[in-house]
């Protein structure tokens, strides 16, 4: 995928898909180190099978945080452009399906929106989700970017 220079080479509509990455056992036993959270839904094997899920899940924000991820696989300037600035809102965030250990995950986003700002900046608005291999939608959420905007000097590339 082409890398961007700035706000104006987005358009609304436009969508991007991520390569996709399995999660691990030790992703999931990683991450409850870091953060803490040891509920035995995401640890214990035997506890989980007998939940509604019948099996362990990865944590909700797991599948967040490794699946928002992913779209910075597309090219450190694909998502985001070179002129980005600061990751500013992450709203409407909703788990709807579970992820399991073994599942492949990747990320689709949807430019919904491309907000002009003062001092040469602008937000460029996604739809996210971050879907499994059966193309089960795991995790939603809209996310805003603040980036640069093009010289109005500069010709459109």
């Amino acid at each position: 995928m082409q890398e961007r220079e700035s706000f104006e080479d987005y358009t609304v509509g436009e969508r991007l898909v991520s390569p996709a990455r399995t999660i691990t056992e030790s992703d999931v036993v990683n991450f409850a180190m870091i953060t803490g959270d040891w509920h035995p839904i995401h640890i214990d094997k035997e506890y989980a099978g007998k939940s509604s899920f019948g099996q362990r899940i990865a944590h909700g924000m797991l599948t967040m945080s490794l699946g928002g991820s992913l779209c910075m696989w597309m090219g450190p300037n694909t998502f985001s452009p070179k002129s980005f600035i600061a990751f500013l809102a992450m709203d409407e965030i909703r788990m709807k399906n579970p992820t399991f250990i073994g599942d492949t995950i990747h990320w689709e986003g949807e430019v919904v929106g491309l907000e002009p700002k003062s001092n040469g900046r602008g937000v460029i608005t996604y739809a996210c989700e971050v879907k499994n291999q059966r193309d089960e939608v795991c995790a939603s959420y809209v996310q805003k970017i603040l980036v640069g905007r093009r010289d109005e000097s500069e010709p459109a590339r």
